[in-house]
């Protein structure tokens, strides 16, 4: 494969069916010819253009097939004489399965079954079902590849991807809930997903033989054990007497799946994280609404289209940055129950914020072949905000994670375009000397007047606001 230019890159090679590329702020797909017939036929379907009336499905638009000048000319070599281009709809925030909370993984999971359903209706069928497929923006969660959807066999009783559904939903999910294992545990080392031995092996013996793991893990290990000792590597297609009989066999497997999805709707954890609005912070009910007036006074000031909240906890700050019209916000905080309860709070408010369980202190790196998949989180947010928000979060980075005061600037200056607001945290404070068990000494140094001087390293003051003795509120500006 050629090299792409500055500003391209090939996003997918591992589809025998095409090739997406971002280029500049444009996603495009090359079909080739073998597929773009099929691809043609979907996009015109109306089950195609429903999803992508309310946002299901990636909005596509097949571009004029007489001219490629839309992709970068190294990529032209790469596409066969007849291939299709596509212009995709672009997620306004790349994000990817090893970053959600488990209640978004089974979103994605219950869209991945409702476009399914409704696919096989019209006589197509995904070749293919896994979380990767999915982004959210906002709070829903997108399907993205349209290649995944083919015309089915008529006389095919069977839901191909089942298996892939199983491992990658429907697996991580049990692991999460009755294991405790989190989802960029499993997923990050695991695209594929988990094999139902994996999970025997964590599971106790007693539990494998009762609901929902009799059915869900302990038949089909047995299952594929007793094939593995049978006719190994061979495999026999099943027929249908005729498409009645293939379609009520095919519902019933979809069913099926649909069933186990259930057995694993993620609960609402009650971790310390998502209950600090509640309980964890130390701020009196007028402190609280002071902070907040100021956070609402800078963000009416300077006007943000994009903002990042980082520790957002369940999303106080971000729902009250989300209330702007039109601003954007991305929500991340190393809580899985905190971003799960925030999530919850923006699918059913209907707020443009979207939640990510990041530790913004060991973000996910590049990962994927040769590390070029799935870009860092870092890659994808440097330069993208017009804001960002640290709201009582310096401090934990400062004794937790012990990176330097200027460390920590220096990044929230690659993230933001403009401003940043920050919370300083003085050592007196109450809930610095807890989470310091001590160690006061690493900080002796650290009071306001050293926190402005590491901030005047990159932003200029603009203005601050004193919530309590010990907290006071910096609004910062990036400066050129």
């Amino acid at each position: 494969m050629n090299a792409a230019p500055a500003g391209s890159r090939r996003i997918s090679f591992r589809d025998p069916d095409g090739f997406v590329c971002q280029h500049r702020d444009r996603v495009l797909r090359c079909v080739y010819p073998h597929a773009a017939e099929n691809v043609r036929s979907f996009l015109s379907s109306s089950v195609a253009t429903a999803a992508m009336s309310r946002g299901a499905l990636s909005r596509t638009t097949i571009l004029d097939d007489s001219s490629f000048e839309p992709l970068p000319r190294e990529l032209l070599p790469d596409m066969p004489v007849g291939s299709v281009v596509l212009e995709h709809e672009r997620i306004p925030f790349e994000n990817y399965p090893y970053e959600w909370a488990p209640e978004m993984l089974y979103s994605a999971a219950a869209l991945t079954l409702e476009l399914e359903c409704a696919a096989e209706a019209q006589g197509f069928r995904l070749k293919d079902a896994n979380p990767f497929n999915v982004m959210f923006n906002g709070p829903r969660p997108v399907f993205l590849d349209v290649l995944s959807f083919e015309h089915g066999d008529l006389l095919d009783p069977l839901w191909r991807p089942y298996a892939q559904f199983v491992r990658t939903f429907v697996y991580p999910l049990l692991a999460n809930r009755y294991f405790g294992l989190r989802l960029d545990e499993v997923l990050l080392a695991n695209r594929d997903g988990l094999e139902p031995d994996r999970i025997a092996r964590l599971s106790p013996a007693w539990r494998l033989l009762l609901p929902p793991f009799l059915g869900a893990v302990t038949l089909p290990l047995v299952l594929s054990r007793l094939n593995e000792r049978g006719e190994r590597g061979q495999y026999r297609p099943c027929r249908a007497r005729d498409a009645g009989e293939a379609r009520y066999l095919l519902k019933a497997v979809l069913g099926r799946a649909s069933r186990l999805l259930q057995n694993f709707i993620p609960q609402a954890d009650r971790s310390e994280a998502s209950r600090y609005m509640e309980s964890g912070h130390t701020y009196t009910k007028g402190e609280l609404a002071e902070k907040e007036k100021v956070v609402r006074e800078i963000l009416e000031r300077c006007q943000p289209c994009e903002v990042l909240d980082i520790g957002c906890n369940t999303g106080h700050f971000s729902m009250i940055a989300a209330a702007r019209h039109e601003t954007r916000v991305i929500a991340i905080d190393r809580d899985p129950a905190a971003v799960g309860a925030l999530w919850r709070a923006t699918h059913a408010g209907g707020m443009n914020i979207l939640p990510l369980v990041v530790d913004f202190a060991r973000p996910p790196g590049a990962c994927g072949w040769a590390n070029s998949e799935c870009p860092s989180f870092l890659d994808r947010a440097r330069g993208k905000f017009d804001c960002v928000l640290m709201l009582a979060l310096v401090h934990h980075l400062l004794v937790s994670e012990r990176v330097p005061l200027d460390r920590i600037f220096d990044l929230a200056a690659e993230l933001t375009r403009g401003d940043v607001i920050v919370e300083y945290v003085d050592p007196e404070d109450g809930q610095f000397r807890s989470i310091a068990r001590g160690r006061d000494a690493l900080h002796r140094g650290l009071n306001r007047r050293s926190f402005e001087h590491a901030a005047r390293g990159r932003f200029a003051i603009a203005e601050s606001w004193k919530l309590t003795p010990t907290r006071w509120i910096y609004w910062l500006r990036k400066e050129a």
